[in-house]
């Protein structure tokens, strides 16, 4: 019985877990032809030295099964050969596909919500789409989303899809980040009401709008500042009283980071950010070094002292709760691989990525307002970090976050 106590925070987390935590629902099934007459939609992918992923993306989105639809890629001050690619590329199945030369974030935008806005605005669509260029779609996908939208008479409807993970590094450190928002949000796929819009959360890499969802809730303009403007903008829509709709497909697939470097620089330009975004007022002092300590004494102690007792030839009480919670461990981890369709023996490695994970935690709250991304450096007010949206802002985002 002692034993069952001393594991009792790990037993816990298991029984969060497998008592809340539900994956949303998968989109619609694309009918095709079979379906009536269907809106027109713009699709703006806001790009930044993507060369390695934006021909695939690209040529997947020219290859939808959709009646109409047109492309814009917006290059966002490139520094490779972003530009180039795309300019040598088909427009395939879509109406027009066409390169936005982006011009320099003003005072108080970050990079990807000006290169969004700036597509918005030249987008003729009833619906739009934005989606990262380290995305693949499948040609079905945005009937999908498109059928979806309008049978649940959603706003906005944005998608989750498969994450890629090609190397050992990220499929040990990626599980980290996505079982933490699973834990966060285990229910992302549940409708919220206006008070509840600190638990409301949308995946940047696909958000499909109505354009009067898009106009009325200010667009990127009301997000304008903010480095997790995925989250962000899904708090705006929420509290805004906009319906959100969340649901998962295959036909959607993220490779986000290739590298370890890449890993601990895309984190950690936004994890204690969204932290503190996500948190109630009265924790919002406290709630980045108590997940800091939260995340050792749950992930890194255990292990350690499993291998410290098993070296020194200890018995009895020490020996048997260390087993035992990191063998609670090990089967959470083992999970996690599983759902994100990686290996799941990979989950024995997760002291190795729980120790990265808090390395890239600290790092971002080491880092506080300064946020480094894509050879860019931004500085965040403190409010900004903290305080919830305020919706949408006219004429103009009203945002003191600088770029330089």
């Amino acid at each position: 019985m002692n034993l069952i106590l001393l594991a009792l925070p790990w037993i816990l987390v298991v029984l969060y877990l497998i008592l809340l935590f539900r994956n949303p629902e998968p989109v619609p099934v694309w009918e095709g032809g079979k379906v009536g007459s269907l809106p027109f939609v713009s699709i703006v992918v806001p790009a930044r030295n993507e060369e390695v992923n934006i021909e695939t993306c690209v040529s997947s989105l020219s290859e939808l099964d959709y009646p109409g639809f047109e492309i814009f890629v917006v290059d966002d001050q490139s520094e490779d050969r972003t530009a180039q690619i795309v300019e040598g590329l088909s427009p395939g199945n879509a109406s027009r596909l066409e390169l936005i030369h982006g011009s320099p974030p003003p005072e108080g935008w970050f990079g990807k919500p000006w290169a969004c806005w700036q597509g918005a605005r030249k987008a003729k669509g009833e619906l739009l789409l934005f989606t990262d260029a380290d995305t693949i779609h499948d040609p079905s996908l945005l009937g999908q989303a498109v059928m979806g939208l309008r049978s649940e008479g959603a706003d906005v409807y944005t998608v989750l899809g498969r994450q890629i993970l090609g190397s050992f590094w990220e499929r040990v450190v990626q599980p980290q980040f996505f079982m933490l928002l699973a834990a966060r949000y285990p229910r992302a796929g549940k409708p919220k009401a206006p008070h509840q819009w600190k638990h409301a959360i949308a995946n940047g890499q696909y958000l499909l709008f109505t354009r009067g969802a898009y106009e009325t809730s200010g667009g990127h303009r009301s997000v304008a500042g903010e480095v997790a403007e995925d989250l962000r903008y899904a708090q705006v829509l929420v509290r805004g009283g906009w319906k959100l709709a969340m649901r998962t497909a295959d036909g959607l697939r993220t490779r986000m980071y290739r590298s370890l470097s890449d890993l601990v620089e895309g984190w950690s330009k936004n994890v204690a950010t969204a932290a503190l975004q996500t948190t109630s007022s009265w924790l919002v002092p406290i709630i980045l070094p108590f997940s800091f300590v939260a995340g050792l004494a749950l992930w890194i102690l255990p292990p350690v002292a499993f291998v410290w007792a098993l070296l020194m030839g200890a018995h009895g009480a020490l020996l048997a709760w260390a087993a035992l919670t990191t063998g609670l461990g090990v089967l959470i981890w083992c999970s996690a691989s599983l759902l994100m369709k990686s290996n799941p023996l990979y989950g024995f490695l997760y002291p190795l990525g729980a120790a990265i994970g808090l390395y890239i935690f600290s790092t971002s709250w080491r880092r506080g307002s300064h946020i480094e991304w894509k050879g860019r450096d931004y500085e965040m007010t403190p409010r900004e970090r903290t305080q919830p949206p305020t919706g949408p802002v006219p004429g103009g985002a009203e945002s003191k976050t600088s770029v330089r």
